[in-house]
């Protein structure tokens, strides 16, 4: 119904208030989302209420509001940064009389764009055929049964019907091969768990500046940017330690507020290396006014995925914003517990190495035969 140009859409954002903290941060992250999918952002609506319409999620006065928004702003498309029903977003379509996408629709584009690898790649699908299943409504509703004619008369299936069946079929190929995947991880984890080299992942909130910081410590050259995302597939590599040895060091994607559990459950290939790591260094922007939301989001993920247990090691990352000195913070038992550096200018990267070669050495010495270094 509606063309989408090939590239900078004018996109109005809608953030509404349901009693939810941190109004303020939640806008900015949809901007950040909206610019990383490369929408240019012409105009915002906000509002309070104390629960979603049924019908159009916005009350009837803030829809023509949003539409009035549009209209003067010759907008693309409207963003929600809420998840809507199919019934709400067909809605929402024919009152504003312009596409409109929700949270999770725009978080699963920026993983199709970022996506490089094989395996991103058919993960990204998954996630989007499993959440396009509930929305083929919207597509086919100009449609009735299929035509008749040569090659083509038969039982009189419904053309909705046929695309769910095959929207099936392909969901069922892609899990299988995702399963083959993950059978081949778990083979070389194995033999990762054999040998006597740590591994570590790093993980946090999206932007928090983990690839900054893996490619500081790897000089790996994976890409990094400004936006949410930036990285999709994971990377690992080798990290050399004076007096430890090797060290194996994964970077992965990064997590958001109300991840969709569809996108947890599409990349549990990915995320099992997280769950199976020896160690985990938890990336912390620490010039973000909400890193204690962010924090607290990171952890409920990481339960969600059964890395929960994994022991952690915070990292304070982009202290060189902050003001605050490079250290590393110790717990009772004279563990390094925290460190703070900034991944950007190498300040306080010594206390993570050391931080790394103090675990490594610790594992060497707590295997069966080895004698602390």
């Amino acid at each position: 119904m509606f063309e989408r140009p090939a590239s900078g859409e004018r996109a109005v954002l809608v953030q509404l208030d349901f009693g939810e903290p941190d109004i303020p941060e939640r806008l900015e992250e949809l901007r950040l989302l909206a610019g990383s999918a490369g929408g240019v952002v012409c105009a915002e609506v906000s509002g309070r209420r104390q629960s979603p319409d049924a019908r159009a999620f916005a009350g009837k006065g803030k829809v023509e509001e949003i539409a009035a928004v549009c209209a003067a702003a010759r907008a693309d498309l409207v963003i929600f940064n809420h998840d809507l029903s199919p019934v709400q977003l067909r809605n929402l379509e024919h009152l504003l009389d312009c596409r409109v996408i929700d949270r999770t629709s725009l978080i699963l584009d920026i993983f199709a764009l970022r996506a490089q690898s094989a395996e991103g790649k058919l993960q990204v699908e998954l996630a989007q055929l499993e959440y396009l299943s509930t929305r083929l409504v919207r597509g086919w509703t100009h449609l009735e049964r299929q035509r008749g004619g040569i090659g083509l008369r038969g039982p009189g299936e419904k053309q909705l019907e046929t695309d769910r069946r095959l929207l099936g079929l392909r969901v069922k190929t892609l899990k299988a091969r995702m399963a083959r995947l993950s059978r081949q991880r778990g083979v070389q984890r194995k033999a990762r768990q054999r040998s006597d080299t740590l591994n570590v992942s790093l993980v946090g909130y999206t932007n928090a500046g983990k690839s900054t910081l893996f490619n500081a410590l790897t000089h790996a050259g994976v890409y990094t940017a400004d936006q949410l995302f930036a990285t999709l597939d994971a990377t690992s590599r080798k990290l050399w330690l004076e007096g430890a040895g090797n060290v194996v060091l994964s970077d992965t994607v990064g997590f958001i507020r109300d991840l969709p559990h569809s996108l947890v459950a599409a990349f549990q290939a990915t995320l099992e290396a997280t769950a199976d790591a020896d160690l985990l260094l938890h990336v912390v922007d620490s010039a973000s006014v909400a890193r204690d939301a962010e924090r607290l989001e990171v952890d409920r993920v990481l339960a969600e995925i059964g890395a929960g247990a994994v022991p952690q090691t915070l990292v304070w990352n982009k202290v060189d914003l902050t003001g605050v000195h490079p250290a590393a913070e110790r717990d009772d038992y004279g563990r390094i517990r925290c460190v703070k550096l900034s991944a950007r200018t190498g300040a306080g990267l010594p206390f993570l190495r050391a931080a790394l070669g103090e675990c490594a050495r610790n594992r060497l010495s707590s295997l069966p035969g080895r004698a602390a270094l």
